[in-house]
């Protein structure tokens, strides 16, 4: 997908991977960037700083806050080409998180792509072409360390993309799902040589470029750590041994896995 003369949404670009890929997408001279999130101010920064973005501040952990952001967009701008669910949330913990803060992950991390889905897919069906981009992180295809909800819901994720991808790919719709281990962001901050930095933090800019290569070449899978590949081939091959090594990086990293909250808005991730 090309993505000059595009109307594209973003959601969750206030910070890390969504306001890098509006700085990223910009370059390539989209017809329009609605860049959403509840932190109205960052977002009105952002969007003064790219002629051809808006802000639109929302909440993407509620359905109607999704389907404003939706219609707002149809009604101004006709159309969606593609639409980046890019928020997301991290809690810390496992079997005893609350299921306040477990339906919290699930609303955003989750349910905010089936309501984007509700939402846009009749339009782009109509015209017979969109294209979705979901940020389920490496998580969805191996596990996440220290995270019940977080691992439960990127798994999800991944599992509705790969749905739209067969149900709906025969009739223009398009599908990539963003899959990478740990970003600079705020949801890393002060991760380094924790289980989160492993293989090497990213900035956000990095993965921007990785989504812009992907997404020109339609790749349904968007590693920009090329490590997490080998990873997931590991683990369908053998998941006994698998499971085994995963075993073993826990016991490094139990320590470093406080039984704490980390929330800091949907611009994470």
């Amino acid at each position: 997908m090309k993505l000059n003369d595009k109307v594209i949404v973003i959601t969750g670009a206030a910070n890390g991977i969504g306001k890098a890929l509006a700085y990223r997408f910009a370059r390539e001279a989209p017809k329009k960037l609605v860049l959403a999130d509840i932190d109205r101010d960052s977002l009105e920064a952002i969007a003064s700083e790219l002629p051809m973005a808006e802000a639109l501040a929302c909440d993407i952990g509620c359905e109607e806050g999704v389907q404003h952001l939706v219609n707002s967009t149809l009604e101004q701008h006709g159309a969606i080409d593609l639409f980046c669910g890019n928020a997301g949330i991290l809690r810390l913990g496992g079997v005893n998180t609350s299921d306040a803060d477990f339906q919290k992950v699930w609303d955003i991390n989750v349910q905010s792509h089936i309501w984007a889905a509700r939402a846009a897919l009749p339009s782009m069906l109509e015209r017979g072409s969109g294209y979705f981009l979901i940020t389920a992180s490496a998580a969805g295809l191996l596990t996440q360390l220290g995270s019940l909800s977080y691992s439960v819901s990127k798994h999800a994720a991944l599992s509705i993309a790969e749905w739209l991808a067969v149900t709906h790919g025969h009739q223009g719709i398009k599908v990539s799902a963003l899959c990478p281990q740990a970003v600079e962001s705020n949801m890393t901050a002060g991760s380094d040589g924790s289980v989160a930095g492993i293989d090497g933090m990213l900035s956000a800019e990095t993965v921007a470029d990785c989504v812009v290569e992907g997404l020109d070449s339609e790749d349904f899978l968007i590693l920009p750590h090329p490590n997490v590949k080998q990873y997931f081939q590991n683990k369908a091959n053998d998941y006994q041994r698998w499971l085994g090594g995963m075993q073993k990086l826990q016991r490094q990293f139990a320590d470093l896995m406080p039984e704490n909250v980390i929330d800091g808005g949907q611009e994470l991730k």
